[in-house]
């Protein structure tokens, strides 16, 4: 259930993705705003200003990059942090952006300060500066630019260096998505794919993809195949049912991994403070995967809590295992 992409959602993630503002499901205050700087952008004849999005995976930074790029008329360069490894690299790919083009980086936080450095001047002054030779003799080379736009994405905005986010002259963060906007992506994926399915199939995955459109979609997937295979080929409630519960996804879109580390902090550490390292290798999980992955959403649920000790469970999280409230603890409506 994690919100980050698996190898086979790659394929059907393209065909499925909106082209235009108005095909784009959500995210209702960042999409207004943006129409409005792309409109005013292409009325000047201007490259858009350098834009960052940031939130949890899954929630259509990549997508919304894409969407900018046809918006404005452009073409798009797409690469990420890690795959940029030297300062030749990020100076190679620049040179060949033409004007008003988006340069898009994903996982920008990881970009190594090396080629950070390529990347200031780029960003600020368009030119970037390629140094000759080494040495006594050594000198640099200034190469101008056309202006062009750096559409960055990261699921960690503090791990950001501070000059970098500050070359950003539109930041957005991307909220997780209510039940409505989720069931209607199900029911537009679904029609693209030729997955038949009604209201109350799609309203039912809808409630347990944890807010996250990459989740809908690839549940979709799961439920198509079950839907054929153990039932009429409709996605109903019932057969929404049957499936989400062979998956082990609860009715919240909890699965195994979430109620695991719940039911971790208050079966082995009463409920917590319990230190993330220490939880961490309780569920054999590093601890960067509970941070970034399964945290966000209990988090949102009200189900744990972050203090300077640790994680504690909540009521709410011993109400949702089952379990009796920690001694000592007031009751969920006490």
């Amino acid at each position: 259930m994690a919100g980050a992409q698996q190898p086979e959602d790659g394929a059907v993630e393209l065909s499925l993705r909106p082209r235009w503002l108005r095909e784009y499901i959500g995210q209702d205050k960042v999409k207004d705003n943006l129409a409005i700087f792309i409109e005013a952008a292409r009325a000047r004849g201007e490259a858009l200003d350098h834009v960052l999005l940031y939130g949890p995976p899954g929630l259509g930074k990549t997508t919304l990059a894409n969407v900018i790029a046809n918006e404005m008329g452009v073409k798009i360069k797409t690469t990420s942090g890690p795959a940029i490894e030297r300062p030749g690299d990020m100076a190679s790919m620049l040179s060949v952006m033409g004007k008003g083009d988006i340069f898009f980086i994903d996982e920008v936080h990881r970009l190594p300060r090396v080629v950070e450095e390529v990347l200031y001047p780029a960003m600020e002054d368009y030119v970037i500066d390629i140094m000759m030779s080494k040495g006594p003799g050594a000198h640099s080379v200034r190469i101008p630019l056309p202006r062009f736009t750096v559409v960055g994405a990261t699921t960690r905005y503090a791990a950001m260096t501070s000059p970098l986010r500050d070359r950003f002259g539109v930041t957005y963060r991307l909220d997780f998505y209510d039940v409505p906007a989720l069931r209607e992506i199900a029911l537009r994926s679904a029609g693209i794919l030729g997955v038949r399915i009604d209201e109350e199939g799609a309203a039912e995955i809808a409630d347990r993809s944890r807010g996250t459109p990459r989740i809908v979609n690839r549940l979709l997937r799961r439920l198509r195949d079950y839907a054929e295979v153990r039932g009429s080929g409709i996605i109903d409630k019932p057969t929404a049912q049957q499936a989400l519960a062979m998956l082990e996804i609860d009715a919240l879109g909890l699965d195994e991994i979430d109620r695991k580390l719940l039911a971790t902090i208050i079966d082995k550490f009463s409920g917590g403070p319990v230190g993330l390292d220490t939880l961490a290798a309780s569920i054999s999980e590093e601890p960067e995967t509970i941070e970034d992955v399964y945290e966000p959403f209990l988090l949102q649920l009200g189900f744990i809590q972050r203090t300077p000790r640790g994680r504690v469970a909540t009521p709410l999280a011993y109400q949702h295992l089952g379990r009796p409230s920690k001694p000592g603890q007031p009751g969920l409506f006490s």
